[in-house]
């Protein structure tokens, strides 16, 4: 496991496609740590927020639809895409994109940053559940 490259995914989902969108998610890829994080989303009630991590090389038109590639500040569980990281640094920089400018991520606790054409949109996540699945694809818990 220490040789393959790891992708965080974020797909969003229905609320009421919880367990299907768990299992399509758990059956789709290989799970390294077999757990799947649910987060309610705050700006849209109706939606729920799957991250996971996978596991090997896939391309963007293989994930998911409605998924996107992220990253995670584990320290604030703050999730970003890269735009969205630049769109924040030319906020809290006076307009301008400084890649080594410092972010100060207790800030952004518990934020989803998404960039929608040419705004910075953040999203307040609360952790609804972790799902976890075990070898043979079959739920083992629901914390």
């Amino acid at each position: 496991m220490s040789n393959k490259k790891y992708q965080l995914l974020c797909t969003f989902a229905p609320k009421e496609t919880l367990i299907s969108t768990a299992k399509t998610i758990s059956t789709s890829f290989e799970l390294p740590y077999k757990k799947i994080y649910i987060y309610e989303n705050d700006k849209n009630k109706s939606e729920l927020i799957f991250t996971y991590n996978i596991s090997g090389e896939y391309s963007s038109d293989q994930f998911l639809r409605c998924t996107i590639l992220v990253h995670r500040n584990k320290d604030t569980n703050t999730l970003y895409t890269i735009n969205a990281l630049n769109f924040l640094i030319c906020e809290i920089n006076n307009g301008i994109l400084d890649r080594k400018f410092p972010i100060p991520w207790e800030n952004y606790n518990n934020l989803l940053l998404l960039n929608n054409k040419d705004e910075l949109r953040k999203i307040n996540l609360k952790l609804k559940d972790i799902v976890c699945w075990g070898k043979d694809n079959s739920l083992i818990s629901n914390n």
